[in-house]
């Protein structure tokens, strides 16, 4: 049977669509990641895994119906014997599910106690209830009522009818040989003809290691850089470009080609998932290697270290995963040479909490996990006279850039930073003092359930690492916390020794039935592929052929955001009907143009807003024909980023808008801001018919509403027009309300 039909059966076996494009994700090593173990089990765990898999389970196996529909050769079971007795016959199956016999030569066909079970439960109802059965398994039957003939002659009948129900029994062998995962090392053949160099830099934040693998990244003839984020891989763009080497930029929404006829660059930065495993490079480097044990996106630095085809592999990362490196380069014959690196500049932990705002000063970072906490101290700072700039992960990347810049600049009044652990990677920032607002961090376990969980020192480290850098104007870093009784545990938690990467094989626990088959060496584990499950069941009712199908279950989009979500649904629907997704189209979905955020909520929507714009562009390099439009879209987005940093620069009277609706809803709905009269509003007004308007605010005020941002002066003529209209219709519902009193009198 061939791998197409195994699986198509497994599609019909569980939720249609779903198990085939998760099935394509792992046969397209997009779920695979390792995990460290020790020299001494190699061979060991190597034979455990080849010498027995692991039990199907086959809870997921859902059994297909069965049609009772009349046979053509019903009549002739009847004609050659005899019509059979319907309370003799449920004896006679009764025996034959007590047999131990015939369960366990069912279960030599596959079939466990729970399957046999539910095989036996619709066999003996299609027995039981069908008009006319098939002529041998009726005259069978009939013996078997008449003491003529064996009981277990029913088998190979009930086998037949346990492969109608349960399809995916023919192919179990073909799918384990399909799923068998154990040497993913040979799935890479352009990587192993060649005998790579791996070096390892090792060394904490700040150390020197990624500039030095930098370095040979640009001195070499071709090269590519693989970076977590889209603004490292910007950050090295730049950085090559400025240093004479050419070098474009790839990432899963962007193509930048330096060579204005699109010829591709020798040198290449990009983000980890998009990195080419066929390309050949002199350089490759290999950034924050430790992000390889991520339950979500560890198999892509998994990929990159097994199948990236360059002589030189640079890997920058944590010493601590120096061992794990060496031992999973053990499996392809390939050596590593490791430079430890020590910090730069030092950083203390000061003897002293925070406590108060007040004792803040230039150069402070406040570090929040969540927003919450962000838009709150954000407040309270700007209560207290002093700007602060804001960065946390779902800003876009042009106003994180655009904040860190505000908070670099010694001539900006704005000393302070208030960020999420955003900032522990992918931003040069000049901190003089990291306080953890809190040690507490929400996450996600390997069964997908969100917990809260004090942060690792590895973590701790990261973060604690952005103050005092060598590039900054603060030579010695210091690390405290807010609150005192947070302090002591920050010590001991940057006293601890990184954690390792864990012993032993993780298998995450997935409703998939490929997942339940695939067999792993010890060395490495199957990525938690929940995301990519939860839009494979948004969009299995969507009528789509399996490789866009699987394309769209691989979008990163954040499914925290309703809008985001709303926004993948209508373009799979779109999709699907062959319409292609213009730009016209794109710009009714979001309501484009959009205005400046007056609160918290529209900022919020600007961001998932920009999400979409995102997500456009990455379906568009997947799928140039139906998402033609990317350079309209990519415009606006820019555009659209410009008014989220206005947003953000004005955060705080966002959040003081927020609250002030907050405690009084009743009047949300009915406040309307006033005219501002401006020379540029009057010369602007159009009709001389138009009504004249009262004597309006002061102009001082809206020069300094737009010099903050907060108005535009394309909004204030659209106030002023729609003033205008609602001054109108209330004028002519006046004069309608006094030609009806004069009526009545």
């Amino acid at each position: 049977m061939s791998v197409h039909r195994c699986v198509y059966l497994l599609s019909r076996s569980h939720i249609r669509y779903r198990v085939c494009a998760s099935t394509a994700a792992v046969a397209n090593n997009t779920t695979l990641h390792p995990t460290r173990r020790t020299f001494e089990n190699v061979s060991s765990r190597h034979s455990s895994s080849n010498s027995s898999s692991r039990p199907l389970d086959t809870s997921l196996f859902v059994p297909l119906t069965v049609k009772s529909d009349e046979v053509a050769d019903g009549v002739v079971g009847e004609e050659l014997t005899q019509p059979l007795d319907k309370s003799e016959l449920l004896k006679v199956l009764n025996r034959f599910y007590k047999r131990k016999e015939m369960q366990k030569l069912a279960a030599d066909q596959g079939l466990d106690a729970r399957l046999f079970h539910q095989v036996f439960v619709s066999f003996r109802k299609y027995v039981l209830e069908i008009n006319s059965l098939n002529a041998g398994l009726h005259i069978i039957l009939s013996d078997i009522c008449c003491g003529a003939g064996h009981i277990d002659d029913i088998f190979p009948y009930f086998m037949r009818h346990a492969k109608q129900i349960f399809p995916m029994l023919d192919c179990i062998d073909d799918l384990r040989k399909i799923s068998d995962l154990r040497v993913p090392a040979n799935w890479y053949p352009e990587a192993r003809a060649i005998q790579r160099k791996i070096v390892f830099h090792a060394g904490p934040t700040n150390s020197g290691k990624t500039y030095h693998a930098i370095q040979r990244f640009l001195a070499a003839k071709s090269g590519v850089y693989c970076g977590p984020l889209k603004l490292l891989a910007h950050e090295i763009y730049e950085k090559s470009n400025d240093a004479g080497v050419p070098c474009d930029l790839v990432t899963g929404e962007e193509r930048i080609f330096v060579n204005p006829e699109g010829r591709p660059s020798g040198h290449i930065a990009s983000t980890i998932e998009m990195c080419s495993v066929t390309t050949p490079y002199e350089v490759a480097v290999i950034d924050e290697i430790q992000m390889i044990k991520d339950p979500a996106r560890g198999w892509a630095w998994t990929r990159a270290l097994l199948g990236l085809c360059a002589e030189e592999i640079h890997v920058c990362g944590e010493a601590a995963a120096v061992d794990f490196v060496t031992e999973l380069m053990y499996t392809t014959g390939e050596e590593v040479e490791v430079h430890n690196y020590k910090r730069l500049t030092p950083f203390s932990v000061s003897n002293h909490a925070v406590e108060l705002l007040d004792n803040l000063k230039p150069g402070d970072c406040i570090v929040c996990f969540s927003k919450n906490d962000i838009y709150s101290i954000s407040r309270q700072i700007e209560v207290r006279g002093l700007e602060c700039a804001v960065i946390y992960g779902s800003l876009p990347p042009g106003t994180k850039l655009a904040q860190a810049k505000k908070f670099n600049d010694p001539d900006d009044p704005c000393k302070i930073l208030v960020a999420t652990d955003a900032i522990g990677m992918g931003l040069n920032l000049s901190i003089r003092r990291i306080i953890f607002n809190s040690l507490v961090k929400p996450s996600v376990n390997e069964k997908g359930e969100r917990e809260l969980d004090t942060i690792s020192t590895s973590q701790a480290l990261q973060i604690a690492g952005r103050a005092g850098r060598f590039s900054s104007v603060f030579k010695e870093g210091e690390v405290t916390t807010m609150q005192r009784d947070d302090l002591p545990v920050l010590k001991e938690i940057l006293g601890k020794p990184v954690d390792p990467i864990e012993v032993g094989i993780i298998l995450y626990i997935t409703k998939d039935i490929f997942v339940s088959l695939a067999q792993v060496d010890g060395l490495y584990f199957v990525c938690n592929i929940d995301d990519f499950k939860f839009l494979a069941d948004m969009i299995q009712h969507i009528p789509l052929n399996l490789r866009s199908r699987y394309v769209f279950c691989t979008a990163p989009i954040n499914k925290k955001q309703a809008f985001v979500c709303t926004s993948f649904l209508k373009f799979a629907r779109q999709f699907s009907r062959d319409e292609p997704l213009t730009f016209n189209w794109v710009c009714r979905h979001v309501n484009w143009p959009l205005a400046p955020p007056k609160n918290i909520k529209d900022l919020v929507h600007l961001e998932a807003v920009h999400d979409v714009l995102d997500l456009y562009l990455w379906l568009s390099y997947r799928f140039m024909d139906m998402f033609p439009d990317a350079n309209l879209v990519r415009d606006i987005q820019k555009e659209l980023d410009g008014i989220i940093q206005v947003g953000v620069h004005n955060i705080t009277r966002l959040i003081r808008a927020t609250e002030d609706q907050s405690a009084s809803p009743a009047t949300t709905t009915s406040v309307r801001l006033p005219v501002l009269d401006t020379p540029s509003l009057r010369r602007g007004r159009g009709s001389k018919n138009q009504r004249k308007e009262p004597r309006a605010m002061d102009s001082s005020l809206s020069s300094r509403l737009v010099r903050d941002g907060l108005l535009t002066k394309e909004l204030l003529q659209q106030l002023q027009r729609e003033w205008v209209r609602e001054q109108s219709q209330n004028g002519d519902d006046s004069n309608s309300a006094n030609k009806g009193k004069r009526k009545k009198k």
